[in-house]
């Protein structure tokens, strides 16, 4: 699996991936969303919620 990655220039902060994601590997600071790569498990659920499409798995 390849990591998670957030576009901060698309994102909005609108948290709905910190809710969606299982590990509790997603805050919103600023405004953008961050991923702490060492708690993520790389599911994809954070990918697939994303209203903004500001979340991808390259």
């Amino acid at each position: 699996m390849s990591k998670i990655v957030v576009d901060q220039d698309v994102c909005t902060g609108c948290e709905s991936c910190v809710s969606e994601c299982p590990t509790s590997a997603i805050t919103v600071n600023d405004g953008k969303a961050a991923v702490d790569e060492e708690t993520c498990v790389e599911c994809g659920a954070c990918v697939a919620t994303c209203p903004v499409t500001a979340i991808s798995q390259p």
